[in-house]
């Protein structure tokens, strides 16, 4: 089926949002990280995430995250404060 026809599911594009904005947290964290109080708070590319692999490491949180839901598991981060 030709791209432009495709019908578009209700599961990935809310995801694929979800993923997008994780990646880019993941990114202003780390640069939050060495800039102290000299960060701005800027944003990254859609290309510069992926280059940088916040993509990938967003897409596997916000899954792994999802699948934790639906089993009734708390979300990693979740997780992690319990722990503290």
């Amino acid at each position: 089926m030709p791209k432009h026809q495709r019908r578009h599911g209700k599961f990935w594009p809310w995801v694929r949002s979800m993923i997008w904005e994780k990646a880019q947290e993941l990114y202003q964290m780390e640069r939050a990280k060495g800039m102290g109080e000299d960060f701005k708070g800027l944003t990254a590319t859609r290309k510069e995430l992926r280059e940088g692999g916040y993509f990938y490491m967003a897409k596997l949180i916000v899954l792994r995250n999802l699948w934790r839901e639906k089993k009734g598991l708390p979300s990693i981060e979740e997780e992690e404060t319990l722990h503290e």
